[in-house]
């Protein structure tokens, strides 16, 4: 991801399996009436998050079927659909579902024929620090190293479109960079340069987690840091293998008991860290925020992640999945995809950002359930089903 989108859940757990089919995005037009709760949610609110994508115009013509064609429509779509948009008065709801009704058509996501998938959340972090090192503050929140090079591999394959790989080059050739032990381990001394310092490894561990964060600094002043880069070893979920120790159940992993088991045992904590090789660095941002991957500041309760191999920035998804707050109630509710994340893999996936404060690292932190969702694409499209990679 390019900025927040890793996601709570990456904390949390996924066992291992046998390997299955390839994943495939297949879309299956609905009608609007289709759409579980559709005339329940005011879509007016994802209009302003939907003019953010337009002006961004990021991915509205990338993903593609397996034919080659643009499984979301032309540019000249979607420039007709954004200027509609910004025609539309902020918080008239009637209106902007007219708008949507007009303009799109639903299509149930599946993979490969499953129309369910696992859906979570991501918050807005906050922890406590200062600008140098002292006995308290000393855990650093690292810029990206000038060494880091990263690659879009889709740049040089077509079948390899959202997928990146980053390393550094020694001798000539692209190698791994350094992983999470090595550089708390001081890998990085005289190589890399930290923008803050924080109080609590455990809190920095979050906020890799999370993508973006609030530092209050020890002046009172406030620094807000989001996703600069990642070192390109692959995310490992520490729930899971709290669940293999049987240190907690498959049913209780969430943000909370995974906090919960760190805070209880401070000696074991550096070691479990460690095991997930993935490193995240930063930046500090100015203005609104946080930023997502597609390069606009995230809505609460309107922005996704997504897996980019599959669904472009930009598009209108409608989600149903399980409300983490009452999880017998339903979130149906129409969000724009704007971010991606390590841990968000798959035609089915999503990652909801839920926003800043206890609220949304509560509701954030107990997402992780089953759920389906549907992609909103420009109506000039051919109602047909439409499968890709």
């Amino acid at each position: 991801m390019a900025a927040i989108g890793l996601g709570v859940t990456l904390l949390l757990f996924a066992c291992a399996e046998a390997p299955g089919p390839a994943d495939r995005l297949t879309l299956t037009p609905i009608s609007f009436a289709g759409l579980p709760g559709w005339d329940g949610d005011p879509v007016a609110a994802a209009i302003p998050p939907l003019r953010l994508s337009c002006d961004r115009r990021a991915g509205a013509a990338e993903a593609r079927s397996a034919g080659g064609e643009s499984i979301v429509g032309s540019r000249a779509d979607w420039d007709r659909i954004c200027a509609a948009a910004h025609r539309l008065a902020i918080g008239d709801d009637a209106a902007a579902r007219a708008f949507f009704e007009r303009h799109f058509k639903p299509y149930r996501a599946s993979n490969g024929g499953d129309a369910e998938g696992l859906f979570t959340g991501y918050y807005e972090a906050e922890l406590k620090g200062a600008l140098r090192p002292s006995a308290r503050y000393n855990v650093p929140i690292y810029a990206q190293p000038d060494d880091l090079i990263a690659a879009d591999l889709g740049e040089f394959r077509d079948d390899l479109k959202g997928r990146r790989i980053a390393g550094r080059v020694v001798a000539g050739r692209l190698r791994p960079y350094e992983d999470r032990a090595a550089i708390e381990a001081g890998a990085l001394k005289g190589r890399g340069r930290a923008i803050v310092w924080v109080d609590d490894a455990v809190d920095a561990f979050f906020l890799h987690v999370q993508g973006s964060g609030r530092v209050v600094l020890d002046d009172g002043r406030v620094m807000r840091v989001g996703y600069a880069g990642q070192n390109g070893h692959a995310y490992f979920a520490i729930g899971r293998e709290l669940v293999r120790r049987d240190e907690i159940t498959k049913e209780e992993v969430s943000m909370q008991a995974i906090r919960a088991w760190l805070e209880a045992h401070p000696g074991e904590t550096r070691a479990l860290l460690a095991k997930n090789r993935s490193y995240v660095f930063f930046r500090e941002l100015e203005g609104p925020g946080p930023i997502g991957a597609e390069g606009v500041p995230l809505t609460p309760g309107r922005s996704l992640a997504v897996d980019r191999a599959f669904v472009p920035f930009g598009v209108p998804v409608w989600l149903d999945a399980a409300d983490p707050a009452r999880p017998e109630d339903r979130v149906r509710r129409l969000l724009i995809a704007q971010d991606t994340g390590g841990a968000i893999k798959g035609p089915v996936r999503g990652d909801v950002f839920w926003g800043f404060g206890p609220k949304a690292a509560e509701r954030a932190g107990r997402m992780k359930h089953i759920g389906a969702y549907y992609l909103l694409l420009p109506r000039a499209k051919a109602a047909r089903p439409v499968a890709a990679r």
